[in-house]
């Protein structure tokens, strides 16, 4: 004799939207990061989560509010990445890593950047004016050479941390190893290291 169905207790009815929101998540960075914003289709996304597209605009209004969540979730993530108590050299490291590590996200930048059609006016992004602020709290600290840039050395470290995500053909023809193996990220972490310190000279 067949049990009769009982109702989700309260844990699980929570459960079960974060998991397929999670789901959705996962699918998007995915497809997001192979095709960039414009490239990417919600049908794929939803295949990849094995969820029904109208959930899609359910959770996130759609794909610019999918994309959104994306971002937010980045800066989250890499939050911890650029606490104050580490060193820049530390920092970097930790970018390098994260990059390396979800290069889902590395990719999505990469096509946010081959997108743009650029504007005669600066854009605000706290994220960017907090990462700054940041540097140039640790120029006064004794981190960065007096007469450099906080901005422009950000856009130089930000370059030499996603290089072996955006250009890995590049990284692998310059050393003759492949961006993947433990010998070029350990050289190459050691290696920023030593330049980022330097920075402070």
């Amino acid at each position: 004799m067949n049990q009769p169905r009982r109702s989700p207790r309260g844990q699980e009815r929570k459960r079960d939207p974060e998991r397929t929101r999670e789901r959705i998540l996962e699918a998007a960075l995915i497809e997001f990061g192979e095709h960039g914003f414009a490239g990417a289709r919600i049908s794929a996304i939803a295949g990849r989560a094995g969820v029904n597209e109208q959930l899609i605009s359910y959770y996130f209004d759609g794909k610019e509010g999918l994309y959104r969540a994306l971002q937010q979730r980045w800066q989250m993530t890499s939050a911890a990445a650029s606490r104050p108590e580490l060193t820049l050299a530390d920092v970097v490291a930790a970018f390098l890593r994260l990059n390396i590590e979800q290069r889902s996200f590395a990719r999505l930048l990469a096509w946010d950047g081959l997108a743009d059609k650029g504007s005669d006016e600066a854009e605000q992004d706290p994220y960017f004016t907090e990462m700054v602020e940041d540097l140039r709290r640790r120029q006064r600290g004794g981190e960065l050479a007096d007469d450099l840039d906080p901005a422009y050395v950000l856009l130089m470290l930000f370059a030499a941390a996603f290089a072996p995500t955006v250009i890995p053909q590049i990284a692998r023809r310059l050393t003759g190893l492949s961006v993947d193996s433990v010998g070029f990220q350990e050289a190459y972490a050691e290696q920023l290291r030593r330049v980022v310190e330097r920075l402070a000279d």
